[in-house]
């Protein structure tokens, strides 16, 4: 597989995340409570990429490595936690902006445990794609908008956790089969949210029928997909450059809240949405670079 296709690839995991938020309100709006919405999207997200694991590739792997992939799925539903506890003392564009830190996070976690040090490309890159989230958010014509030190604490938590599974799900067990790994982080993720979020919604059956629709969907696009082509793409580009690229996020959901939500969306918005894509290209200028070098010189 070309290099272009991963960078690709985990875009595209990216925009999976940007169409959640859009249908978490749909689900919202139908009286489900956010411990039901978040139970029934890991729970239908589990089901469905073991479903897929059936008809894929088979690798059998040891007690230690199921124990050490399911535990790297922790982070991948502690965020979801942590990101639906800030928006209960924080307006969505601020919580958002907290879990949108993700985006130079990730280059300091690189810095720390590659010791690679951030380019001038990437540098300019995350001063673009904080700028563009600030305007995509609507954060700076929110009127009212307060900013509490619990939903800061929960928002930076969100960030810090979504930032580790990235990193996680492109550095631990890599030779593990990418639909099998993807399984076992999300089996991870739901034994957290079930901890914390009893799945009393499974033994009511009306309430169940009603989240069906909403979980499959959000089980798909937010628990199924991102591990599967993360744990595809990250290993072949790293942890600063994902989160570069999984910032597609925030203008899938800016975009989906207009033609779905029919939100009203402002100029500024849509300039924020035009400045993240232009920070994502730009953060892909040095890779671009690196990969040109390294086929010049193996040739």
């Amino acid at each position: 597989m070309k290099n272009w296709n991963y960078i690709l690839i985990i875009f595209l995991g990216g925009c999976c995340y940007g169409v959640l938020s859009t249908f978490v309100k749909l689900a919202y709006s139908t009286g489900f409570s956010s411990a039901e919405v978040t139970g029934a999207q890991y729970f239908f997200g589990a089901v469905l990429i073991w479903g897929i694991f059936l008809f894929s590739k088979k690798r059998k792997l040891t007690l230690k490595q199921i124990v050490t992939l399911l535990l790297s799925g922790i982070p991948f539903g502690l965020t979801g936690i942590f990101y639906y506890q800030s928006l209960k003392t924080l307006d969505a564009s601020l919580a958002i902006i907290f879990l949108f830190q993700f985006v130079w996070i990730g280059t300091i976690f690189e810095l720390i445990i590659y010791k690679r040090k951030p380019s001038k490309e990437k540098l300019i890159s995350i001063a673009i794609l904080l700028i563009g989230s600030v305007l995509a958010a609507n954060v700076l014509s929110q009127e009212g908008g307060t900013l509490t030190w619990q939903g800061t604490i929960w928002g930076i938590l969100a960030s810090l956790s979504f930032t580790t599974f990235i990193f996680l799900s492109g550095t631990v067990e890599k030779d593990t089969p990418p639909v099998l790994k993807s399984a076992l982080l999300s089996t991870g993720a739901l034994m957290v949210v079930f901890a914390l979020y009893p799945p009393t919604f499974l033994f009511d059956v009306s309430v169940l029928t009603g989240l069906a629709p909403y979980g499959v969907f959000l089980g798909l696009l937010g628990v199924a997909l991102p591990p599967l082509l993360f744990s595809i793409g990250m290993p072949h580009v790293g942890p600063g450059l994902g989160t570069i690229l999984t910032a597609s996020e925030l203008p899938v959901a800016v975009t989906m809240s207009s033609l779905i939500l029919l939100e009203h969306v402002s100029l500024s918005q849509w300039i924020g949405v035009i400045l993240i894509l232009i920070g994502i290209v730009v953060g892909n200028v040095k890779y671009r670079k690196r990969r040109k070098q390294g086929a010049n010189s193996i040739s």
